[in-house]
């Protein structure tokens, strides 16, 4: 039996140097450009500018207020989505009232209704989260019932045959080929949380990352509005990170293919 030969090549470290490289070059010429210049300012601009937000207590406190909301969101949206999910790919009826709402209402962009929640629910942090919740909801909610969909029905009827009660069909076969499925959504829903944020600290906050990106366009502080968006990029990536270590201790089971 002849053993695996690892293919030479470049090592992913060095493809992400590469790439982060290639960034800085573009980010650099963009800098220098008489449109662009102003809008993207290079690194030491960047730098310069968060230091001014930090220095005013600003950066902080918009950091864990927009956390917060996320958190608060993102809870509320998983909580919700995991059972809706069961229940559409489970109960037909049930699918056919809200699997319809979801596809038009997830369509629609959340700044277009943010108005309507702040109106409902008032200023400050209950539209922020209800946004952000209707978002997340949306997008996971839908992943996970695609996921239990796509189990293969051979094996419940199996199952069934050898003996198996409802309980140990759900967790033996559905709850860990579901698994996978339910950590994308996260991964997703995580991802539409930020995508979120701009819209829900649209609703009249008073901090957070995304209301103040809004305030500085105001005051053409792009140095800091940058800093700013990278921020939000890095809790994406950090995010995404978690997710990955998540996602390996609990489904090491499965197959990965290499690349």
């Amino acid at each position: 039996m002849k053993g695996k030969t690892k293919k030479k090549g470049i090592s992913d470290k060095l493809w992400l140097l590469l790439s982060f490289c290639a960034a800085l070059v573009v980010w650099y010429l963009l800098s220098l450009g008489k449109r662009t210049g102003n809008s993207f300012p290079f690194i030491p601009v960047v730098i310069e500018g968060l230091q001014t937000m930090i220095d005013r207590g600003a950066f902080w406190s918009d950091l864990f207020s927009s956390l917060t909301s996320i958190a608060a969101g993102f809870g509320l949206g998983f909580l919700t989505a995991v059972p809706a999910a069961f229940l559409m790919a489970w109960y037909m009826p049930v699918r056919k009232i809200i699997e319809p709402w979801i596809n038009f209402i997830r369509n629609i962009p959340a700044l277009a209704y943010a108005p309507l929640i702040v109106i409902a629910a008032g200023v400050g942090k209950p539209p922020q989260i209800i946004l952000i919740w209707i978002c997340t909801f949306m997008t996971m909610s839908i992943t996970i019932f695609h996921g239990i969909r796509s189990i293969d029905n051979t094996l419940i009827k199996a199952a069934r045959v050898l003996g198996a009660n409802d309980m140990d069909i759900f967790f033996r076969i559905i709850l860990p080929a579901t698994l996978p499925f339910v950590i994308t959504a996260v991964r997703l829903g995580l991802s539409a949380g930020l995508t979120t944020l701009l819209a829900a600290e649209s609703t009249g906050a008073q901090g957070g990352l995304g209301m103040r990106i809004r305030s500085l366009q105001t005051t053409f502080e792009t140095g800091a509005m940058l800093a700013y968006i990278i921020i939000i990029g890095i809790i994406g990536l950090l995010l995404n990170l978690f997710v990955d270590i998540i996602e390996r201790r609990l489904t090491s089971w499965q197959e990965r293919r290499e690349e």
